[in-house]
């Protein structure tokens, strides 16, 4: 994995004069089509003042998930603990909702404005362990950005 490339390319996205919501989608098939273990990408965000987050841009098979309450699921332990989480296998996840019988692995990361929890990328893969640290660093390399362009 390259990351410069990756990092670079998504500076640019994030530096165009599209709005913020092409920016997301742009990023999200970005991804979506460089990386071939990143089978779904999206961004969730907070619903308003609800405990739960809402599905906004993705790439990838469309997800009856579009509403996560938090603390259900990955997506939902992440806005809850505030912190990276990595899943190489998913079966072995008891607190899993299941996106298909496809994906085997999962990697969220926070999106954080003001120190605050508003959202996050969601990654699933159809390969069980494929992500890596470098995985890590360029995901919240993108949520750092996503937050400048949100905040």
């Amino acid at each position: 994995m390259n990351i410069t490339v990756y990092k670079e390319a998504i500076q640019s996205i994030i530096n165009s004069n599209k709005p913020n919501s092409s920016k997301l989608q742009s990023i999200c098939n970005y991804l979506k089509e460089q990386i071939d273990y990143y089978d779904w990408v999206g961004f969730y965000f907070k619903n308003g003042d609800k405990n739960e987050l809402k599905l906004a841009e993705y790439a990838g098979e469309e997800t009856e998930h579009t509403i996560i309450p938090f603390g259900k699921g990955i997506c939902g332990q992440v806005a809850v603990s505030n912190k990276n989480f990595v899943v190489p296998d998913v079966s072995a996840q008891d607190n899993y909702i299941s996106c298909g019988w496809k994906v085997k692995s999962e990697i969220v990361i926070p999106i954080f404005i003001n120190n605050k929890n508003i959202g996050q990328i969601d990654i699933d893969s159809h390969t069980v362990n494929p992500f890596t640290k470098k995985d890590e660093e360029l995901l919240e390399f993108v949520c750092k950005n996503v937050s400048k362009i949100l905040s």
